[in-house]
């Protein structure tokens, strides 16, 4: 199975400004889509609502020399409000449950990167006993059930 990423944009003013109406049926929306993708064989395997982009600090640097500033990497009208982290076979599936995340707006889908190290690969391969190691069979997010889109 790939492990997808459903990336979810939003604007940010307009999700602060609704009603609680408008709230509740993008939450509806989003439990319906987790039904969905249950009875359809994909798996959830994380994911979450993030906070306002305000929040967000932006980390440039090394490990020696870090500095920090306040507020989103890109200043634009819409920033990512949250994600969805999904196991699954069949992209064309999760491809049409996931219109109805996205209504009038749009959502991204991306193919994660599978958890690997080379060296700890190489180091499993030449003595089973050696363990997972750090990152092997990292399950990503937290509970997806406050996401939200547009």
């Amino acid at each position: 199975m790939t492990e997808y990423a459903i990336l979810l944009p939003d604007n940010e003013t307009q999700w602060e400004q609704a009603d609680e109406s408008t709230r509740r049926t993008t939450y509806a929306r989003h439990r319906r889509f987790m039904e969905l993708l249950a009875e359809r064989g994909h798996q959830l395997t994380g994911g979450a609502e993030l906070t306002h982009s305000r929040t967000a600090t932006v980390v440039r640097g090394t490990l020696d020399e870090v500095t920090v500033t306040e507020g989103p990497y890109a200043e634009s009208v819409e920033q990512l409000s949250g994600f969805y982290l999904i196991r699954s076979d069949d992209l064309a599936d999760l491809q049409q449950l996931s219109g109805l995340l996205a209504g009038d707006g749009a959502v991204e889908i991306r193919a994660v990167v599978p958890d690997s190290d080379p060296v700890l690969d190489a180091g499993r391969a030449a003595d089973p006993s050696a363990g997972a190691g750090a990152g092997a069979g990292t399950v990503h997010g937290a509970d997806s059930a406050g996401n939200r889109s547009s």
